[in-house]
């Protein structure tokens, strides 16, 4: 069984309507990594509603969190925020400085990353933080928690080890200068928190109101009551032993509500590099990945993997086996009943093709679509060798992958990967440069075998149907006379044609081009 389809059938103990969650910090640029609880969450979503559930997906931002510190891509205008909740401090301009008239800095960095939700098929219902404080739904687990204060401390020290101030509070309040860093509480009387700030003001915060928030451990929490979530993926930080997964469930209970199930997924790392990193730099962006990578492919990269394995995501050279495993998938998917399967069979059947389902972009999409008739492989060919779009559609007329125009599906591939062909992350080996004339290397590099070959193949060509599939028959049969090997062949070929001993298949290659100057290439041998 998926993953996703597990644990739809354990939340199912818990009823028939589910509240799947996800959640994340506006602060600046967003990463792939994030995508990974993202999707885990929406995937559980989908596998909940497949197996007859209501449910519904949240995506929570937490709006009211604080400017931790000035970024590198921020000015230091910015140093006069730090503290202050994310909503209510003004977006960067192009400079990275504070821009009254460009709305609010959580805003900007989250419109451009739920838009690459979208584009990989993730519309969740959106929560800002911020106005659920603003809306009063936290007074009554704010109260909660301040009133039970003292044992909610011990659980964070008993729990995580570290050690709270016996004067600790569970709510920061906003302080006179608008900042929630170095405001000390001196007393509550329901509805409000009196304190005095590090200016020395003196002031009280209504807590029915977003004049202060609960510290994070506090806050997850009460957010788990008061959205009625049943299901929260954590990245393996907040999962681990003593982290705020494993404060969060009693502090949850004694605020009266009942925790989700508890999900740790592993991290993204970029391949060779480690785990990706806001902090550290260490990113590649949502709209960066998608502008590469196909949204199937890129949901097939959780999909397919478990939970708590790490994913190593890489759009270099793996990304063709990716895309080729993908594809072997989408053509072949495993079939047999249960009779006749193993149960190590069933249960590999179970998993790739709810790895399938899940790919998706659309819920119940034929996956079939997200291929559109053309390889991966064969389009980043067609990518490299054709200039214009128009002439890739009638490329792939001629050899069948396509009737009429193109689809949606087809412009967002070759969209995608003329990114990908053009940008520094494609790979070298998979270029592909016709040469007009034999390298001195591919001389250098031909046997006579090969020469005798190439020669047999070039007058097999000048009278031969150009396509693929004369073409593939003709290089066979030339082999075949000539008595060199099927690898030798293809290396004499790729010499010849690209200048080096490896590229596509040669058969779809040599059809793409002009039959004069494939003979005439072969002529010079």
């Amino acid at each position: 069984m998926h993953w996703a389809d597990h644990t739809a059938q354990t939340l199912s103990s818990r009823g028939d309507s589910q509240i799947i969650a996800s959640g994340i910090t506006p602060s600046g640029e967003f990463h792939v990594g994030h995508l990974r609880e993202i999707l885990t969450a929406e995937m559980i979503h989908r596998a909940c509603l497949d197996a007859g559930m209501e449910s519904r997906y949240i995506f929570i931002v937490d709006s009211m969190d604080p400017l931790r510190r000035v970024y590198d891509f921020l000015s230091e205008d910015y140093q006069q925020y730090i503290g202050h909740p994310l909503a209510y401090i003004p977006a960067p301009d192009s400079g990275g400085n504070p821009d009254p008239d460009g709305g609010s800095y959580a805003d900007y960095f989250l419109n451009p990353f739920l838009a690459a939700l979208k584009e990989i098929g993730v519309e969740p219902e959106v929560v800002m933080n911020h106005e659920t404080y603003e809306s009063g739904a936290f007074a009554e687990k704010t109260h909660s928690a301040i009133e039970q204060r003292d044992e909610i401390r011990r659980v964070i020290e008993d729990v995580s080890g570290r050690e709270v101030p016996e004067d600790w509070y569970p709510y920061n309040p906003v302080g006179s200068d608008g900042s929630l860093d170095g405001v000390k509480v001196t007393r509550y009387e329901r509805p409000y928190v009196y304190w005095i700030d590090r200016q020395g003001v003196e002031g009280k915060s209504d807590i029915r109101t977003a004049e202060g928030k609960m510290p994070w451990r506090v806050d997850w929490a009460a957010k788990w009551g008061i959205h009625g979530i049943t299901c929260e993926p954590a990245g393996k930080d907040h999962g681990a032993a003593g982290g705020s997964y494993d404060t969060g469930i009693p502090i949850c209970q004694m605020l009266g509500s009942e925790p989700p199930h508890k999900m740790v997924y592993e991290w993204i790392q970029l391949k060779g590099m480690g785990p990706m990193s806001s902090s550290t730099g260490l990113t590649v962006g949502p709209m960066d990945a998608l502008a590469l990578v196909p949204p199937e492919i890129m949901r097939y990269v959780i999909s397919r993997s478990k939970v708590g394995r790490h994913i190593d995501f890489d759009t270099g050279p793996a990304l063709f086996a990716t895309a080729d495993e993908y594809e072997r998938l989408v053509a072949n998917p495993p079939s047999g009943s249960d009779g006749e399967l193993s149960r190590r069979q069933q249960v590999a059947r179970d998993t790739q093709l709810g790895s399938l389902r899940l790919s998706q972009t659309k819920r119940g999409a034929n996956p079939a679509d997200s291929v559109a008739g053309v390889s991966f492989r064969h389009l980043s060919m067609l990518a490299q060798i054709k200039s214009s779009d128009e002439d890739v559609w009638e490329s792939l007329r001629k050899s069948g992958h396509l009737e009429g125009e193109p689809g949606d599906s087809l412009f967002g591939r070759l969209r995608r990967m003329r990114n990908w062909v053009d940008g520094p992350h494609f790979p070298d080996a998979a270029k592909v440069e016709i040469r007009t004339r034999i390298s001195d290397e591919a001389r250098e590099n031909l046997t006579d075998e090969q020469v005798g070959f190439l020669s047999a193949l070039g007058a097999a060509l000048s009278d031969c149907n150009w396509n693929e599939g004369e073409i593939s028959s003709c290089i066979k049969s030339a082999a075949s006379e000539t008595g060199v090997g099927g690898r030798d062949a293809y290396v004499a070929l790729y010499w010849v044609i690209l200048g080096k001993s490896h590229g596509p298949k040669a058969s779809s290659l040599i059809a793409e081009m002009d039959s004069f100057s494939v003979l005439s290439l072969f002529s010079e041998v």
